[in-house]
C-alpha cells in the first residue's frame, strides 16, 4: 500500500498543476498560508503530558485555549471520519454541522491546494450564498489524528471574522503527505495515517462580537453604517489635527458656540471660522471620511505644515485664541472660558507670621509629570506639592517681616467644565540633547474626585461634587521623530467609547481605552499567549509605544450642559444653504463632464460687451464670465442651428431674432483675435459651423452683429466681402482714448467704404460722441498690442490696408493741453502702458501700521513715476516714502531701494536668481515706510539696528512645545534709529531715548555693546563714530547695572557669552559682568543669577569655564572654590556659560505653529 500511495505522490509532484486541485475559487492564494499556527513542536509540554485525540474536552483545553477579555456565544466539537484517502477526490467536503446558529463544514484537499501538504479549511455550510450582512467570530481548532492510535495527531488553531466574502478559513500546508503516510509519526513506530483513513476534529467557539470589530480587516467597512460618525481623512500627517478636531466637535457645548460665530457675510474660505462650521456641519451629515483640506488650508498652512509632526498642545491652545477673538460680540462670546478655563492659586506662604503673597491665573489645560509618577492621582500630587523655603532659600516678606521660612506652591480654585489634561509625554533629554519619548505606565481612572487637589476655600464654596468622568483619550503611538495619532472619544453621556482613527470610526472595549494606553511593559507573553517572555527577549525592554498623551474630562454634575446634542436648529441656515448649492453645482458639473459629447462652448462677443472693455483687442479672454468686458460662454447642443442660436441671443438683447448676424472670430498671425466673416448660413449646426469656419484645437468664438430695423420693418445688413464689389463696406470698430481721463474704452462698430478716405470717418465719430463737427481728431490703428500706427487722413481706407475687423482709435487732437495733467498725451504711450501694464502690491514695512493696496503701474516708470503713483494713493508726499523689496522665501525685508539709482520698477522688481534658479525676491510687491523726512534727507543718515534689552538678559517663559518653563533671551525686534552720517554713539544713545520716551537719568546709564558671532566685540564709547560700527554685527542697548556704576577701583570686568557644549557653539545674549577679589565661584554664581535672571535648577545645570578668544580654545572649566579674579591671566578670555540652548526648535518646524 506504501507503495502504491508513494507512487500516486510522486506523479502527483511530478505531473504539474494539470494534477494539481483547481476549481477551488474562495480561496485566496494570496493570503497567508498558515493563520494564528500554533505548530505542534513548538509546544514546550512533554509528548505523555498531551492530551489523547480522543478526549475531546481535554484536546479542546489544549489547542481553544480561552481568549482574554472575550464572551463566548457558543462552542461545539465535531468528528469527521475521512475513509479512503486514495480514491478521495481532488476537493471534499465533510458533513455540515451547527455552531451559534450557524452551519458548518470542513473543506478537505486530500492531495493538497497546490502544495505537497493536505490543506483542511473551516467553512459556512450555507447551501448558496449566505446573507450579504452574515457574519460570525470564531476561534476554530482542526486535529487530523490517528484513530486507531488517538495519542497520534496534528492539529492547528485560528482565529477568523466568517462573512459572505470571507466564508473559509484554515491551513494549506496542514500536514506534510510524505510525513503522514511514510514516517513513524513523532519518533514512533506508526504513520499519522494508516489504512487511507483518519479523524478530522473540528473544535469551533463563536466569539461575541461586542464592538461590531473583532478581527475586522475593514474591506468594506462602512463607519457611518456602522457607528452613525465619520472619521476625517489624513492629508500626510494630519492625524494630530484629526484626533484633536474630532474631540472638539464630540464637545457638543464646544460644537454650538463655533455654530453661533456669525460667518454669513464673511463665508470664503480664508475665513477659518467659516471653514470649521463647514468641517462640523458635514461631520454631522456626510456619509463618508470628511476632508480637512479646507481647514488647513484657512489656517494659511501649505504643504510643509500639513508634513511637519506638530504639537498638539500648541495647536489647541492657537486654536482656542483665534476662536475666542472671533466670537467676541457674539452669544457665544464667553462659552469658550465658560467651558474651558479653571484657576490656580500660586502662593508663598509665611510660616511663623500672619503674610501670603499670591495670585490667581487661569488655565485652558493642565500640564502633567508622567515621569515618576504611576498614575493620575500622584501627577495632580506633583502638581501642587509644597516646597519648603528656609535656611539660605528664605522669603524675603519685606518690612516688617523681612527674611522668613514660607511654603510655596499651587492649588486649585477651580476646575472647568471641560477639563483638558496635557501629559507630558515628551522631554527634554539633555544627555541626548535630544526631545525624547515617555513611555512610561501612567494609569488614569474613568472617574476621579478633583476636589482632593482644591484649596479649602474652594471646596466649602462648592456646592455640586467635583467628580469628572472620562471622554476622551488622544494616543500618540511611535516616538518624538515619527509616529501616528488617534483617539478614544465618548461622545454622549452614558454611550460607549469609540475610536476615531482618521478616516476610520469603530467601537471600543474599555481595556482599548484604559490599559492599552497607559503604557509602559507590555504583558510577558510566549508562542503567542500569557507566559514567561521568551529567553532572548528578557534583556530587552517591550514597553509599549502607543500611550495617552491627553485626556479629556468632563464633570459630572454639568454633563447635561456640555453634551447636550446639537440639533438641526442650532445649524445656521446658511451653512446648509452654501453647501447645498456647492453640491448642486458639483453634480452640474459631473453631468456636465457626462454630457459633454452632446454640447460644445461657444463664446459670445457683443456690442455691449466690447463697449465695457478697456483694453487691447476686442475682449480680454481671460476674464471671469462676472466681468461685462468676458465673452459670455454659451454650452449648446451641437445640432442647435445658428437660426436657432440668433433667436435666443436677440431674445436676451431685446431684439428680433432677425436683428443678429453672427461673425466667426479668428485667430491672425500677429495674434489678434477679430471678425473675420459673417456667417450666412444660418440653417447649419453650431458643429458643422465650428467645423468649417473655426480652428482645430482653438475655442470658437463669434460676434453678435445687431442692426435696427428700416421703417418698412425689414432688416438690412451690409454686404461685406467680396459680395460688396470693389468698393465694398468695410467693418470697423472704433476705440476712444480719453486723454484727460487716461483711458480706453470700446464705442461700437461702423461700416466705411474701400474708397472712402480716412478722414471722412472723422463725422461718423462726432455725431456717435456727440461732439461739434468742428472738433479736430487724431486717427491711430490698433494694429497689434506692440503696433499702433497713427493712420493719414488723405489716404483712403484701402490704401490704409483697413479690412473687416479692424479697430481704429480716436481721440481729441488738444494741443493746448498742460502735459504736466495728463501722464500719456497720446494714444500709443497709453497702449504702451497697456502693454507694460503690471500690478504691484506695497504693503506697510513690517511693525508700521497702514494698510496693503494694489496698484496698476507701467514696467517703464522710473522711481519717481511710480513713487509719485503711490503718494497719489497715501495722499502722502512722495519725496517722504521710501520702498523695498521682499523676500521670496521668508517675505521679509530684502533690500531697501535707493532713489539714484537708474532703474525703471521692472528692473527693480526682476530677481537675480538664487542657487537652483529660484527668484531671491518677489516680483510683484514691493514694501513702504513713511518716512518723517524726505527721502533726500533720511539718505544722508545712516540706519542704525540696535536691539534694547528693556528686561534685561533674560526672562522667565513656558514653552509649550517643551512642556517646562525655562529662560530665554529678551532681546526684542531691533530699533532703527537715524543717526547722521558723521554722527557718534552718543546720538544713537539719544535716537534710543527719543524712541523710548526714557527719562534722562535712565539715558545717562545706557551703554551700547557690539556683538558678533554671539560673543562681544567691543563696548562702543559715547565719542565712537557711527561709521566705525561694522554693519554685520549687532549692537545690544542696555541699562548699565547699578552694582556696576558703584564697582570700585579693585573690581575688574569680564566679557561672558553662552554656549552649548562647544566653545564654538555660541548663543544667546552675551554680557558684561564684575568681578570681586577673593570671591569664589559659589559666590559669583549668585551675582550672576541676578544679572542674566538665570536661577534654580537651570543655573544649577550650567558649567563654568574661562575661554581664550582664539578660534580653537578650549573651555578651561572652573570649580565653586575657583576665584575667577586671580585665574585671569590677561585680558583676552571670556567666562563661558555651558549650557543648552533652550530655545531651539525641538520639533524640527520650519517655522512656529500658526492659525492666521
Amino acid at each position: 500500500m506504501v507503495a502504491d500511495f508513494e507512487s500516486l505522490f510522486d506523479r502527483l509532484q511530478l505531473a504539474g498543476p494539470d494534477m494539481l486541485i483547481d476549481g477551488y475559487d474562495q480561496y485566496n492564494q494570496q493570503e497567508s498560508d498558515v493563520v494564528n499556527i500554533t505548530p505542534d513542536d513548538a509546544s514546550e509540554e512533554p509528548s505523555d503530558t498531551l492530551p489523547r485525540a480522543d478526549d475531546f474536552e481535554a484536546m479542546k483545553r489544549h489547542v481553544l485555549p480561552d481568549l482574554p477579555d472575550t464572551e463566548t456565544e457558543a462552542e461545539t466539537t465535531f468528528t469527521w471520519h475521512i475513509e479512503n484517502w486514495r480514491t478521495l477526490s481532488r476537493r471534499e467536503h465533510g458533513p455540515v454541522f451547527e455552531c451559534g446558529g450557524h452551519p458548518w463544514r470542513v473543506l478537505f484537499f486530500p492531495y493538497g491546494n497546490q502544495v505537497d501538504s493536505a490543506s483542511f479549511y473551516l467553512e459556512h455550510g450555507f447551501e448558496g450564498d449566505p446573507p450579504a450582512d452574515w457574519y460570525a467570530c470564531v476561534q476554530f481548532a482542526l486535529v487530523l489524528w490517528n484513530p486507531n492510535d488517538p495519542t497520534l495527531f496534528r492539529h492547528h488553531s485560528a482565529t477568523h471574522r466568517f462573512n459572505a466574502k470571507e466564508g473559509d478559513w484554515g491551513f494549506t500546508r496542514f500536514v506534510e503527505l510524505r510525513k503522514a503516510f511514510h514516517q513513524p509519526w513523532e519518533d514512533g513506530t506508526r504513520h499519522l495515517i494508516e489504512n487511507d483513513e483518519a479523524q478530522l476534529t473540528a473544535y469551533v467557539r463563536i466569539i461575541k462580537d461586542s464592538t461590531g470589530v473583532l478581527w475586522h480587516n475593514f474591506e468594506g467597512y462602512d463607519s457611518k453604517k456602522e457607528t452613525g460618525m465619520v472619521g476625517l481623512k489624513n492629508q500626510g500627517a494630519t492625524c494630530y489635527l484629526n484626533s484633536l478636531l474630532q474631540s472638539l466637535y464630540f464637545t457638543d457645548a464646544f460644537r454650538k458656540a463655533v455654530y453661533q460665530i456669525p460667518t454669513e457675510q464673511d463665508a470664503n474660505r480664508s475665513n477659518s471660522a467659516w471653514t470649521l462650521q463647514r468641517l462640523f456641519y458635514k461631520l454631522q451629515k456626510d456619509k463618508f471620511a470628511v476632508s480637512t483640506n479646507e481647514l488647513t488650508a484657512s489656517f494659511g498652512w501649505d504643504t510643509r505644515q500639513i508634513f511637519e509632526q506638530q504639537d498638539v498642545q500648541e495647536l489647541s491652545r492657537i486654536l482656542m485664541e483665534v476662536l475666542e477673538k472671533k466670537m467676541k460680540g457674539t452669544p457665544a462670546e464667553r462659552t469658550l472660558p465658560e467651558l474651558f478655563i479653571g484657576k490656580t492659586k500660586t502662593y508663598i506662604s509665611c510660616i511663623n507670621v500672619d503674610y501670603e503673597s499670591s495670585r490667581i491665573e487661569d488655565f485652558w489645560d493642565l500640564q502633567l509629570n508622567v515621569r515618576g509618577n504611576k498614575n493620575l492621582h500622584e501627577s495632580f500630587m506633583d502638581y501642587i506639592q509644597v516646597e519648603t523655603l528656609e535656611g539660605e532659600n528664605k522669603y524675603d516678606a519685606g518690612e516688617p517681616y523681612k527674611l522668613q521660612d514660607a511654603k510655596k506652591g499651587v492649588i486649585f480654585e477651580s476646575f472647568p467644565p471641560v477639563l483638558h489634561l496635557q501629559l507630558k509625554r515628551f522631554e527634554y533629554d539633555v544627555n541626548r540633547d535630544a526631545m525624547m519619548k515617555v513611555n512610561d505606565r501612567h494609569e488614569f481612572p474613568d472617574e476621579f474626585d478633583a476636589s482632593l487637589y482644591l484649596s479649602e476655600e474652594a471646596k466649602a464654596a462648592s456646592t455640586e461634587p467635583w467628580i469628572y468622568q472620562l471622554h476622551g483619550v488622544l494616543v500618540h503611538s511611535g516616538d518624538f521623530n515619527a509616529g501616528h495619532y488617534y483617539a478614544f472619544l465618548k461622545p454622549t453621556k452614558d454611550g460607549y467609547f469609540y475610536k476615531f482613527d482618521d478616516d476610520r470610526v469603530t467601537r471600543s472595549t474599555m481595556k482599548e481605552v484604559l490599559e492599552e494606553n497607559y503604557g509602559g511593559e507590555y504583558a510577558n507573553v510566549a508562542n503567542g499567549g500569557p507566559g514567561q517572555r521568551q529567553p532572548y527577549m528578557r534583556g530587552y525592554s517591550t514597553k509599549r509605544s502607543m500611550n495617552a498623551y491627553m485626556l479629556v474630562y468632563i464633570r459630572k454634575s454639568r454633563l447635561d450642559q456640555v453634551l447636550h446634542g446639537v440639533q438641526e436648529s442650532d445649524i445656521p441656515s446658511h451653512i446648509e444653504r452654501k453647501i447645498t448649492e456647492e453640491q448642486a453645482e458639483l453634480a452640474r458639473k459631473k453631468k456636465e463632464r457626462d454630457e459633454a459629447h452632446l454640447y460644445m462652448n461657444v463664446g459670445l462677443i457683443t456690442e455691449k460687451t466690447f463697449q465695457a472693455h478697456h483694453g487691447f483687442d476686442l475682449t480680454n479672454y481671460d476674464l471671469d464670465q462676472s466681468d461685462p468686458a468676458a465673452a459670455q460662454v454659451h454650452r449648446l447642443l451641437r445640432t442647435m442651428k445658428i437660426s436657432e442660436f440668433a433667436a435666443t441671443v436677440a431674445q436676451e438683447l431685446g431684439l428680433g431674432p432677425d436683428q443678429i448676424r453672427f461673425w466667426v472670430m479668428v485667430g491672425r498671425q500677429n495674434k489678434t483675435n477679430r471678425p473675420d466673416q459673417p456667417i450666412r448660413e444660418v440653417d447649419m449646426t453650431i458643429e458643422e459651423a465650428m467645423n468649417k469656419y473655426g480652428s482645430r484645437g482653438r475655442p470658437f468664438y463669434l460676434w453678435a452683429e445687431s442692426a435696427p430695423k428700416s421703417d418698412d420693418g425689414k432688416v438690412q445688413f451690409p454686404d461685406t466681402g467680396p459680395a460688396g464689389g470693389a468698393n465694398a463696406p468695410i467693418l470697423v470698430f472704433l476705440k476712444y482714448f480719453d486723454v484727460k481721463a487716461q483711458s480706453l474704452t470700446g464705442v461700437g462698430h461702423v461700416y466705411v467704404r474701400k474708397q472712402d478716405k480716412v478722414s471722412e470717418i472723422a463725422p461718423q465719430i462726432n455725431k456717435i460722441m456727440q461732439w461739434d463737427s468742428s472738433t479736430s481728431i487724431l486717427l491711430f490703428e490698433e494694429i497689434k498690442y506692440s503696433m499702433i500706427d497713427i493712420m493719414k487722413p488723405k489716404q483712403t481706407f484701402q490704401q490704409s490696408e483697413i479690412q473687416d475687423g479692424d479697430i481704429v482709435c480716436f481721440q481729441q487732437n488738444l494741443p493746448d493741453l498742460d502735459s504736466s495733467t495728463a501722464t500719456y498725451t497720446d494714444a500709443r504711450q497709453y497702449y504702451d502702458y497697456l502693454l507694460n501694464k503690471i500690478p504691484v502690491s506695497f504693503y506697510p514695512k513690517p511693525g508700521t501700521e497702514g494698510e496693503p493696496f494694489t496698484l496698476s503701474l507701467s514696467k517703464k516708470m522710473t522711481y519717481d513715476q511710480f513713487s509719485a503713483k503711490v503718494g497719489e494713493y497715501l495722499k502722502v508726499d512722495p519725496t517722504h516714502i521710501r520702498f523695498a523689496t521682499i523676500s521670496a522665501t521668508n517675505n521679509k525685508i530684502k533690500s531697501w531701494i535707493k532713489r539714484g539709482m537708474n532703474h525703471n520698477l521692472q528692473q527693480i522688481l526682476q530677481s537675480q536668481s538664487s542657487y537652483g534658479g529660484y527668484a531671491t525676491h518677489r516680483g510683484d510687491a514691493l514694501y513702504y515706510e513713511i518716512l518723517e523726512t524726505s527721502l533726500a534727507d533720511y539718505e544722508t543718515k545712516k540706519i542704525m539696528k540696535v536691539i534694547w534689552l528693556s528686561d534685561g538678559i533674560s526672562k522667565e517663559v513656558s514653552l509649550p512645545n517643551l512642556n517646562q518653563v525655562c529662560f530665554i533671551d529678551s532681546k526684542q525686534e531691533p530699533l532703527e534709529i537715524l543717526v547722521a552720517k558723521n554722527g557718534i554713539i552718543g546720538d544713537l544713545v539719544s535716537g534710543i531715548a527719543r524712541k523710548l520716551n526714557l527719562d534722562e537719568q535712565t539715558t545717562r546709564s545706557i551703554r551700547i555693546l557690539e556683538v558678533h558671532g554671539g560673543k562681544i566685540h567691543k563696548e562702543l564709547i559715547e565719542d565712537f563714530n557711527v561709521v566705525g560700527v561694522n554693519e554685520f554685527t549687532t549692537l545690544y542697548a542696555e541699562k548699565i547695572p547699578d552694582e556696576e556704576l558703584n564697582a570700585s577701583d579693585d573690581d575688574r570686568f569680564i566679557y561672558c557669552y553662552h554656549f552649548d557644549k562647544e566653545a564654538n557653539k555660541p548663543h544667546g545674549v552675551p554680557f558684561k559682568f564684575m568681578l570681586k577679589p577673593n570671591e569664589p565661584l559659589k559666590e559669583t554664581k549668585e551675582r550672576i543669577s541676578k544679572r542674566t535672571g538665570i536661577k534654580g535648577k537651570l543655573l544649577q545645570q550650567i558649567k563654568f569655564a574661562l575661554v581664550s578668544r582664539a578660534m580653537y580654545a578650549k573651555p578651561r572649566y572652573l570649580e565653586d572654590d575657583d576665584v575667577i579674579f586671580d585665574l585671569l591671566q590677561d585680558g583676552d578670555e571670556m567666562l563661558g556659560l555651558d549650557h543648552v540652548n533652550k530655545a531651539r526648535n525641538f520639533w524640527g518646524r520650519a517655522e512656529g505653529m500658526f492659525i492666521r
